[in-house]
């Protein structure tokens, strides 16, 4: 058990203002300015600017004393060596790709307070017994490449990592394409093999909520990951001319999948409100006003913290919407799955009295978002420290969290590496 000193220490030896300063130095990466003021990031994975990024923080890496290497999912790994190299390395970190209308903290927060937590161990003067690896994950958001998780889930085996390589992104690039270019532009990093089994993993997170704000705490302590099913549904109508052809003859794709999302609405109805049922997207075929839609494709977003009402709601999507076509026909596609993930007691108790030692106030929560910690939970000791965002605002370029919320959920992170990685 390392001593309360050294990890008061550790955490003491965090430096704010340098955290900062990185945050918004990586916020430049692909960073812009909407007309409202707001700073804004755009940094797609295995891009251009993603490789700019991860360029940066391997600087920050090395300059710390630290080794890196690289998987074959182009996952990155920054490691703290330990007295034991042959233990467990205790794992930290998140991801530094971003929405198309991303903020300055989702996921780079995660990566960079790791970084944080390490430097401040290492200025502290401990000697942890277990390494500890800082990861930046590939393709978390799925923003160019969909579903995310791609890294974490090659990583886990969650799928072979051979599942993704024909995923295109909007402009027909294929994910296996541009994996393997990002591999061969960084082919001056060490490699090493895809996957491992950590001895625990810890992933610092802005709340991408309101709970922490509204309710004045400082810290979350995310007890587990509400599961996701996402599909894609494609109705299939006929076009005619939106002024000559009666309404009795029609197949419009736009009125069925209207009737469709309607009957999906009754099939997700939650008087409790824990439930979530999302249509994002809605793109209609030939898209003119004078013309009856022959095509619809539309996205289901669902999530509940239960794997029953996962299941059983999620597998009633196809027919409900088959039910629903009055003069059309409809094709539904599963695109993503994750299962709900319990984090268990270890990692979260050891959150929550890093926070209470440090005089800071917590909750004890479950994530709505799904984060690369879902995947990490099926093969390790899992947890994630969220902090407070203004409004709750998260995939959004008004997207804050102050200076001192992240540099305490750095503090706490340090506390928490301390005690994983033993002395």
């Amino acid at each position: 058990m390392v001593q309360a000193a050294t990890e008061a220490d550790a955490a003491r030896a965090v430096e704010r203002d340098r955290l900062w300063r990185r945050l918004m130095e990586m916020g430049r990466i692909g960073g812009f300015t909407t007309e409202d003021g707001h700073e804004g990031v755009n940094r797609p994975c295995l891009s251009p600017l993603d490789r700019e990024a991860r360029r940066l923080l391997i600087g920050w890496a090395k300059a710390a004393g630290l080794a890196v290497a690289v998987d074959p999912a182009a996952n990155l790994f920054l490691r703290l060596e330990g007295q034991d190299p042959s233990a467990a390395p205790v794992l930290t970190g998140s991801h530094m790709d971003t929405q198309p209308q991303g903020g300055r903290f989702d996921g780079i927060y995660g990566v960079l307070a790791g970084l944080e937590a390490v430097e401040a161990i290492i200025a502290a003067g401990v000697r942890p017994r277990r390494p500890i690896e800082v990861v930046a994950w590939t393709n978390e958001e799925g923003g160019r490449f969909a579903p995310g998780c791609t890294g974490s889930m090659s990583f886990t085996k969650a799928e072979p990592m051979e599942t993704f390589d024909d995923i295109r992104d909007a402009e027909g690039i294929r994910y296996a394409d541009a994996l393997a270019e990002q591999l061969a532009l960084e082919a001056d990093l060490p490699s090493r093999p895809l996957g491992y089994v950590p001895h625990a993993y810890v992933e610092a997170h802005i709340e991408q909520g309101p709970r922490l704000e509204a309710e004045g705490k400082d810290i979350g302590v995310v007890t587990g990951i509400q599961g996701c099913r996402w599909f894609t549904v494609t109705v299939e109508g006929r076009t005619d001319h939106a002024g000559t052809t009666p309404l009795r003859l029609r197949k419009d794709a736009v009125q069925d999948a209207i009737r469709a999302i309607q009957a999906l609405n009754a099939l997700m109805h939650d008087p409790d409100d824990v439930l979530r049922f999302t249509v994002g997207s809605f793109r209609v075929k030939p898209d003119t006003s004078n013309s009856v839609a022959r095509e619809v494709v539309f996205t289901i977003d669902f999530r509940h913290p239960d794997a029953r009402v996962l299941r059983e709601r999620g597998d009633a999507v196809a027919e409900t919407v088959a039910r629903a076509m009055t003069t059309c026909t409809a094709r539904v596609h599963e695109r993503f799955n994750a299962a709900p993930a319990d984090f268990g007691p270890l990692v979260p108790d050891l959150v929550e009295r890093a926070a209470r030692d440090l005089g800071l106030s917590i909750i004890r929560m479950p994530s709505g978002a799904f984060h690369d910690a879902q995947f990490l939970s099926r093969i390790c000791p899992t947890g994630m420290i969220f902090i407070p965002c203004r409004g709750g605002v998260s995939h959004h370029p008004s997207e804050y969290a102050t200076p001192e919320a992240c540099a305490n959920g750095a503090r706490v992170l340090a506390r928490v590496l301390c005690d994983l990685a033993g002395v």
